[in-house]
């Protein structure tokens, strides 16, 4: 995106070099060139070479997302270990911490989950306004990924967000697992805007680039976010089938409106 835009697009590290060898300093270097703004889940370590290549440290991952905050035994662990990450990525220089509800417990069911998943939150939310860190709980689905993730609807991650009450946690919207979850994106997110946070992109079904070959209309999507005036990232995380900065900058083209969608290698 250029300066001025309204949305600022970010890759995920892990996505892009998922199965491939990759010169860390190339890549980097390489998908600021092709447009991205920043990075997400980045290894501490890559963190200099990411500032040096111009590129935000946009997120890293609070906690594992199999044991999350609807278990109230774990509450105090994850409170702890989440608070530590706050405290990097502010020193970093990090703008979000991803969390989770984690997977279901006893019968599952998702009244007291979402009560455990406030109850555990609100402390962590408030440590996180105070050292400038956004809160992202993330929306996964339980169908291919990640069997068992409680957090695999809008309405239980809004539910969270909305009883925790802080300007510190909003949803990580990810538009691939909630296309395989309940599908109806456009009229989802407007109904949720001003719970929305952060934007994760790939395509559905596959996890892969934003072609023809998948069924979600991301320049749709990317023209629905510019009317209601989202500022947050965009990220594109998604498993690039042929040359990953190819595949991003053809990601990045969809949300600045510079290019059709077309089949990549």
């Amino acid at each position: 995106m250029r300066d001025g835009d309204v949305m600022r697009q970010s890759f995920a590290w892990w996505s892009f070099t998922l199965g491939r060898e990759v010169e860390p300093t190339t890549l980097l270097r390489e998908a600021a060139a092709a447009g991205a703004q920043g990075v997400e889940m980045l290894p501490e370590a890559l963190w200099p070479v990411a500032r040096d290549a111009g590129l935000a440290l946009v997120t890293l991952t609070g906690h594992t997302l199999e044991r999350g905050f609807n278990d109230p035994a774990l509450h105090a662990g994850l409170a702890d270990e989440v608070r530590r990450n706050i405290d990097a990525a502010a020193r970093g220089g990090v703008e979000a911490v991803i969390v989770f509800s984690g997977n279901r417990i006893g019968d599952g069911a998702d009244a007291p989950a979402i009560a455990a998943c406030i109850e555990g939150l609100a402390p962590v939310a408030a440590h996180a306004e105070q050292a400038g860190v956004r809160l992202l709980l993330e929306l996964l689905n339980s169908k291919v990924d990640h069997p068992g993730h409680q957090c695999d609807r809008t309405a239980f991650g809004a539910a969270v967000v909305r009883g925790v009450d802080s300007p510190a946690l909003r949803l990580l919207y990810d538009g691939y697992h909630m296309q395989l979850m309940e599908g109806d994106l456009s009229r989802t997110i407007r109904a949720h805007f001003d719970l929305i946070g952060h934007i994760h992109t790939a395509g559905a079904p596959g996890r892969r680039d934003l072609d023809d070959r998948q069924e979600i209309n991301w320049r749709a999507i990317a023209g629905l976010l510019r009317h209601l005036g989202y500022r947050g990232w965009v990220g594109h995380e998604f498993v690039p089938r042929g040359d990953p900065v190819a595949a991003l900058r053809a990601a990045l083209s969809q949300f600045d409106g510079s290019a059709p969608l077309e089949r990549t290698a």
